[in-house]
């Protein structure tokens, strides 16, 4: 396989918008994970991904934002030799241009022999600095694995999943300042242009997890959020690193946080490594 293919078209629905007025990034992962199973299947695969056990990491670059109403379609291929690792790329079905690039991988499971691996021409995703410590992390969700959060395999789903990073994300942000009748009146939100996603394992269904979030970086307009997910145990599960602006909501551009958002904030800074 040597060139990108097609593996899933459709459109952002309205309901699929969130505050911020985009295609929420849950619905961005429901979409991959069925651009994943159509990957796996073509590669012989899919008992693997629905088997499940294994580590995964994924790494997405927002280059353009889709709103209610865009068509769109995905086109994916595998970009190593040694290891399950696709590269996906969500398409403006009009224009032709990618806007959203997905960097996928199966840790610890290996490419079937057959997998020519093709070049990848999506984004670098380079090392940031981690905490050394979670001590400064805030709670921002909390809940039990629910029916409607499963895949098509029976487990919580990449979107379910990402659908409680969101709500753990607007929990924060309200902790800074970003509350909704903020948003709603001085027209201001967080967008994220950039994810990495890491899965220790799958939540099951009924099980209990939390999520604690921190800030790691504060810049003029820039703001990095830390979420990591526990099990009832205490166990880290899943985190993400989610990288964004505050988002003007009619000029579409990033703006710089107020005084009294920018002090709540520096109050929720991690010590970084």
């Amino acid at each position: 396989m040597t060139a990108f293919i097609e593996t899933y078209r459709g459109a952002a629905s309205p309901w699929e918008c969130d505050v911020t007025e985009h295609f929420t990034m849950a619905f961005y992962f429901d979409r991959i994970a069925q651009a994943e199973a159509a990957m796996a299947e073509r590669l012989g695969l899919l008992d693997v991904l629905g088997a499940g056990g294994f580590r995964r990491r994924c790494d997405v670059r927002l280059a353009r934002e889709q709103h209610a109403g865009s068509a769109f379609h995905i086109e994916s291929g595998a970009i190593a030799d040694d290891h399950v690792r696709f590269g996906h790329r969500v398409v403006d079905s009009v224009s032709g241009e990618p806007t959203t690039w997905f960097d996928s991988h199966w840790e610890g499971v290996a490419a079937p022999g057959r997998v020519d691996a093709m070049d990848w021409d999506g984004p670098q995703f380079p090392p940031r600095p981690e905490p050394p410590s979670l001590a400064g992390l805030i709670p921002t969700m909390a809940g039990r694995v629910q029916p409607g959060d499963l895949d098509e395999f029976g487990r919580i789903g990449l979107s379910g999943l990402v659908h409680k990073f969101s709500d753990a994300a607007v929990q924060f942000g309200a902790a800074i300042g970003l509350t909704a009748d903020y948003i709603k009146t001085a027209r201001r939100s967080f967008s994220a242009f950039e994810l990495r996603l890491r899965i220790a394992r799958m939540p099951a269904l009924g099980e209990a997890y939390r999520i604690d979030t921190g800030l790691a970086h504060l810049g003029n307009t820039s703001l990095r959020y830390l979420h990591v997910m526990f099990d009832g145990r205490g166990q880290e599960v899943a985190r993400v690193d989610r990288y964004g602006v505050q988002l003007d909501l009619d000029a579409r551009r990033p703006a710089p946080l107020v005084p009294e958002l920018r002090e709540r904030a520096e109050r929720l800074m991690l010590a970084m490594a």
